[in-house]
Formats: C-alpha cells, sequence, structure tokens
C-alpha cells in the first residue's frame, strides 16, 4: 500500500495518490493530471477511481481530464449532481481497490455533497481518512460558502456540520490519520494549522471545532464567527467543477500562443485582455508595458489573481520570463483562468528593444523612506489586510487593503503623494500597479515593505496587539 500527499503550495492544497497492487486512485486532483498518470505508469499501477470530496470552490479539479486520460471512474458522494459522468455513491458505501477498500462518509456542511473517505486496510484496519474540506488540522470547513447552492443560511449549514463531525467523524478509532484537502493558507477555512496530516485522537485534542464540551450553539457560533468574505472567483471554479470546462491541453496550447511586440500590442488594443505580468516586483517597478497589472509568480499567485480578476472568462495577456510562460498559464488554469490569448515573446526585453513605450514606477528602500518621514510629513497607505494593520503599523499610515482596492482606491487622492506598503513588498506592487493603470501616478513603493521599515529603527510604529485578540 502506498499513500502520497501531493501538496501544492501556492493553493495551500493536498491532493492524493494511493495504490495498492497495481490498482490505484487519486483523490481531490489539480487541473494538471499527467504527473498522476505518470506516477501511476512507476508503478505499473491503473487509476481505477478519482474521488472527489466535493465540488471544490478555489481551485478547478482535474478530475474530468484525469478520468478521460486513464480510464478511471470520477465518484462523488451523495447529493452531487455534476453535469458529466460520474458514480454518484451512496453514504456506507464500499470500493475494492487492491487490498484496500475505501468507504464513503457522507458528511454534509461545508456543501451538501461534502464526502470523507475512510480507507480500510487488507487486515480491515480503518488507517486514514482523506477529508476533503469537513476537517483541517487545525480547523473544519466553512460553513458559508455553499448557502446559495444549499438553499441555507451559513449557521444552518454549520448546524449540519456539527452533526456531521459528532455522528460521523468522532467516533473513529483515534489512530487514524487524517488527510484533509487543504492547509495553512487556504481560504476554505480560518485557523488551519501549518501540518498537513495529524491523528484523529489529536485532533479531538487540539481542535477548537471537536471540542468534546461543545454544544451545538457554541459551534455555530465559533465556526461563523471571524469569516472574511470569500473570493470573488469561488463560485465560478464550483461552476466549473460541476458543470466541466475546456481540456487542460486546449487551455496550455491557447495560452502559449507567442506575439511579438508588435501583435502583443495590437492584441492589446483591439481585444479586452488584461495584460498580467507575473515578474518580480522590483524588477517589473523598473519598467512594464503601460496598463501591466504586476501579480508575481513568486507569491502567492494565484489567489490574488482569483481576489482580484473577479471574471473568470477575463481573456489575458502574458508578460513573463521567458522560461517560466507554461508555468504561469498552468497556474493560472488551476484556479479556472483558462483564456490567456497570448504572451509577449521574449518578455519585456523584447518590448523595450523594438522601441515599444514603456512605464515606471517609483521605488524607494526601507531607509530612504526613513529618512523622508524624519524631515516631512508625507502620506502613507499600508495596503495589508486590515488585522495586519490593527496588529501593529507605522504611525499615522492609512489602511488600504489590497482585498478591497476599488474601496480603498477611494481613499487615494490623484493630487498627493503617497508611500504604499505592505507586509514584504509583494501586495504594495499589486496595487501600485492596478491604481497606475486606473491614472493614479503620485504613488511610490517601499521596498520590503513593514518588516524592512521597522528593522530601520527609525520610524515611529504603533504597540503591537496580537492578531488572535482581533478577530
Amino acid at each position: 500500500m502506498k499513500i502520497e500527499q501531493i501538496y501544492t503550495g501556492c493553493l495551500a492544497q493536498g491532493a492524493y495518490y494511493i495504490e495498492s497492487e497495481g490498482e490505484a486512485v487519486v483523490i481531490d486532483p489539480l487541473r494538471e493530471v499527467e504527473p498522476y498518470i505518470q506516477r501511476a505508469a512507476e508503478d505499473g499501477a491503473k487509476i481505477k477511481y478519482v474521488f472527489e470530496t466535493h465540488f471544490h470552490a478555489d481551485f478547478v479539479s482535474g478530475h474530468i481530464d484525469l478520468a478521460r486520460k486513464s480510464g478511471g471512474t470520477i465518484i462523488y458522494g451523495p447529493n452531487a449532481n455534476p453535469s458529466f459522468d460520474a458514480y454518484i455513491a451512496k453514504d456506507g458505501e464500499e470500493f475494492k481497490v487492491g487490498k484496500l477498500i475505501f468507504k464513503v462518509i457522507h458528511t454534509p456542511g461545508h456543501t451538501m455533497e461534502s464526502t470523507c473517505y475512510l480507507l480500510k486496510d487488507a487486515t480491515g484496519k480503518h488507517v486514514g481518512l482523506f477529508s476533503g474540506d469537513t476537517l483541517f488540522i487545525g480547523d473544519v470547513g466553512r460553513p458559508d460558502l455553499a448557502q446559495k447552492a444549499a438553499d441555507m443560511t451559513q449557521e444552518e449549514l454549520a448546524a449540519t456540520l456539527f452533526d456531521s463531525l459528532r455522528n460521523k467523524i468522532m467516533p473513529l478509532a483515534d489512530d487514524i490519520i487524517v488527510y484533509p484537502a487543504h492547509g495553512a493558507g487556504s481560504a476554505c477555512g480560518k485557523n488551519m494549522s501549518k501540518e498537513t496530516t495529524d491523528t484523529l485522537g489529536n485532533q479531538k485534542k487540539t481542535n477548537y471545532a471537536l471540542r468534546a464540551t461543545m454544544t451545538k450553539e457554541e459551534f455555530v457560533k465559533e465556526v461563523t464567527n471571524g469569516l472574511l468574505p470569500p473570493p470573488a472567483y469561488f463560485p465560478l471554479n464550483v461552476m466549473m467543477n460541476k458543470e466541466g470546462y475546456d481540456s487542460i491541453d486546449e487551455v496550455l496550447e491557447r495560452g502559449q500562443h507567442a506575439l511579438s511586440p508588435v501583435a502583443f500590442e495590437v492584441a492589446a488594443n483591439e481585444t479586452g485582455a488584461l495584460i498580467l505580468d507575473t515578474r518580480d516586483p522590483q524588477v517589473f517597478a523598473k519598467g512594464f508595458v503601460p496598463n501591466s497589472i504586476n501579480i508575481g509568480i513568486d507569491g502567492n499567485f494565484a489567489p490574488w489573481v482569483g481576489a482580484l480578476i473577479p471574471d473568470v472568462k477575463q481573456q489575458l495577456l502574458l508578460v513573463a520570463e521567458p522560461d517560466r510562460v507554461e508555468e504561469v498559464v498552468t497556474r493560472l488554469a488551476r484556479v479556472g483562468y483558462d483564456y490567456t490569448i497570448g504572451f509577449l515573446e521574449g518578455g519585456f526585453e523584447a518590448w523595450k528593444k523594438a522601441g515599444k513605450e514603456i512605464d515606471t514606477i517609483q521605488s524607494v528602500t526601507a531607509e530612504e523612506f526613513a529618512a523622508k518621514a524624519a524631515k516631512e510629513n508625507i502620506h502613507v497607505l499600508d495596503v495589508r489586510k486590515n488585522s495586519e494593520y490593527l496588529s501593529e503599523h507605522v504611525q499615522n499610515a492609512e489602511n488600504a487593503p489590497l482585498d478591497f482596492v476599488n474601496e480603498s482606491m477611494l481613499k487615494v487622492d490623484k493630487n498627493k503623494t503617497y508611500y504604499v506598503h505592505c507586509a514584504g513588498g509583494y501586495r504594495s506592487m499589486i496595487f501600485n500597479s492596478i491604481l497606475r493603470a486606473r491614472g493614479y501616478d503620485n504613488l511610490i513603493d517601499v521596498n520590503g515593505g513593514f518588516k524592512a521599515i521597522k528593522d530601520t529603527g527609525k520610524v515611529e510604529v504603533t504597540d503591537y496587539v496580537c492578531p488572535s485578540t482581533l478577530i
């Protein structure tokens, strides 16, 4: 028996490959499915089933492509009604894979089709629980995402989740290993651990939502408290996972269409495409195609794309490092952005060599910022989340969270100069690029963000407040 967690850090997502006696299953696969197919080929195994724990909101699953390419059957739990061929299992139904048995445990609450898969070994011993978004390490699935589909309030869904956990999960043996679909950093929960597996027994001791003395009313209150609005792309990903999508092969071919600087400029002028520049923020600042938006590939790329580009069908033109184009297109596809229509061949250097117009964003070091602040009153925008700002910030800085950039933009006076920072420099450049494309020309980026500013020891900051006390 082989159990492999295939963890993707940028999405904080765990997929699973399990093999026994030449048969394999994949649970909650990512959009690009070749790695799973290759893994099975290495074992001389056939992928028999593709288990889906629910209709995912934060990424597009590879279930359809994987089933088509491998011949495996897509399995959902009760209440699922996809628009493609899939087997809808009954609660308690079992599936044999080699010498292993997977038992369906229907656990509605996060969504109404949410299902866990209990793994039994050749002796019948319960060894693992693939818990999807029902149970995380340190948390449980948020109950507000499926309200419209379920025609229920978040409180009703939370109460349903309480029953699922108490009646279906907590009675299981303490030595079972919990294999969740997400870890820290995912928007599908609010208190997830950095650990990506744990024993169920330890979770019963440490997970606030599994507290033995907790009443249903207390559970509902605690699970729904402090939930941030979900990213706008979540419902669109659910729709794609439920109704189907273009093959990843088609998406990659379309997105890797090379455009000369002339052709790129024509496409930008004659389509409604957004120019997405995925280079390092400080490299971007030194020169970019006018009206480009910078979301660096080496940061929290896919979630920020999802948060800031509300329409997954938005056409995109890419500016990327030449050897990373396929990676960018793939990572966009993971969250449903399938309409990249081409990339700038040769990257930004080719654009410059062609003599095309360029734009820049002024960037200063934290030391330069501190020196300026010591001489005069300056306007400072802190684009971190409100909880980060309340925890500690530059004295007299104004909070303008990137998460709500359209509202934050209203705080900016085009006639004033602002110094803009986030925690480390990634988000501030996204913010600056968005406002620059909208005609705000007087924004100066602080390289290194709040950490670098604080480390100078020359800028007054507010007293620290623990973020956990602000929820």
